[in-house]
């Protein structure tokens, strides 16, 4: 049996059950009434781990949580096509397949081999978690015009190997691997 959270144990980036499905929290916001007898109420901003929705919701301090049967483990990116996208479990060395719903913008970070975090609830696959950055090459970028500075505009767009567009800055050439923060989508360094 899975232990119980009490919801003012739940804590940023814990995970937890609720009706049946895992969450994820992303904060939490306790207020305790001045009143005598007031009940102290738990706001958590949390993200459904099935279907990728954010939203708040505020449970009273004494409900309870399950422990979610969550388990992750190492993949490796293969391809992608109609039906979905492909990853290699790096222990069982099972092809694992993901529908687009299940990776919302990922793709824009993933190349053929890329290792990645793959996240499974009562043994299905669910979704995909990034490393904080990853390294793509520069497929175009227009070329930097020296003295360009005077406006304060040190960055030009930049199209990368998987489709997506960042700003970077303006000695980053064509071929050229970058660092791409995956949470904020910027520039994150030469690699």
């Amino acid at each position: 049996m899975a232990a119980l959270l009490d919801a003012l144990e739940v804590k940023r980036k814990m995970y937890f059950e609720f009706e049946n499905t895992p969450y994820l929290c992303l904060d939490v916001e306790v207020s305790t009434p001045t009143a005598r007898g007031g009940q102290t109420l738990v706001r958590l901003k949390m993200r459904n781990l099935l279907t990728r929705a954010v939203f708040d919701k505020t449970f009273k301090a004494g409900e309870k949580f399950k422990e979610p049967d969550l388990e992750t483990v190492e993949a490796s990116y293969l391809y992608s096509d109609s039906d979905g996208s492909y990853f290699l479990d790096q222990t069982t060395f099972e092809t694992i397949a993901l529908s687009a719903d299940k990776l919302g913008d990922t793709l824009d970070f993933l190349i053929e081999g890329a290792m990645v975090k793959l996240d499974k609830f009562n043994g299905n696959p669910i979704g995909v978690q990034l490393p904080q950055t990853v390294e793509l090459k520069v497929e175009y970028t227009e070329p930097g015009v020296r003295g360009n500075t005077a406006s304060g505009a040190v960055t030009k767009p930049a199209k990368l190997e998987t489709g997506i567009e960042i700003q970077v800055p303006v000695f980053i050439k064509e071929g050229e691997a970058v660092k791409v923060n995956t949470e904020t989508r910027e520039f994150a360094g030469r690699a």
